[in-house]
């Protein structure tokens, strides 16, 4: 497994210290998946994106999503009504499977939808009003502790 040195990018910056390990959880389900179903992730828009599963032979009730600690998690389990049919060749992925996917702060599902035996999970990164950048008006009177600029030079 190849491990990244991250100490340089400790020096400089705060609140980062979980990055190597999210790293090291993201190479670990990637080879536990074993690409099963497969998916696209697709940016719709700046803010907006999704993710399409092939799920062929699941239905809305074999399929469940789920939001938890910015991780999203899709699983599929299916019934075993097909136990009593007899198949002389099975190339349709029928097999349970659980998919997990880091979601980025602010980033929320916004819908899920099943069509032609694909999954479409819709989501949303929403910015609160708090953390957008804000323009800081210049002005000529600016006061430090009521007075202002002008006056604390004239005092000293």
């Amino acid at each position: 497994m190849t491990r990244f040195d991250f100490s340089p990018l400790y020096r400089t910056t705060v609140g980062f210290d979980h990055l190597s390990s999210l790293l090291d959880a993201v190479s670990r389900n990637d080879n536990a998946g074993a690409g099963y179903p497969p998916y696209n992730i697709e940016l719709l828009d700046k803010d907006s994106y999704r993710i399409t599963m092939a799920v062929a032979g699941f239905s809305e009730d074999d399929l469940n999503i789920q939001v938890e600690n910015e991780e999203l998690t899709v699983s599929g389990r299916r019934s075993d009504e097909n136990e009593e049919r007899k198949f002389l060749h099975r190339g349709i992925g029928a097999r349970n499977f659980e998919r997990r996917f880091r979601l980025a702060e602010h980033v929320k599902v916004n819908g899920a939808g099943l069509e032609n035996g694909l999954l479409h999970i819709d989501l949303l990164r929403e910015v609160p009003e708090a953390m957008k950048p804000k323009s800081i008006p210049i002005g000529k009177g600016y006061l430090i502790d009521g007075k202002s600029r002008a006056k604390l030079k004239q005092a000293s």
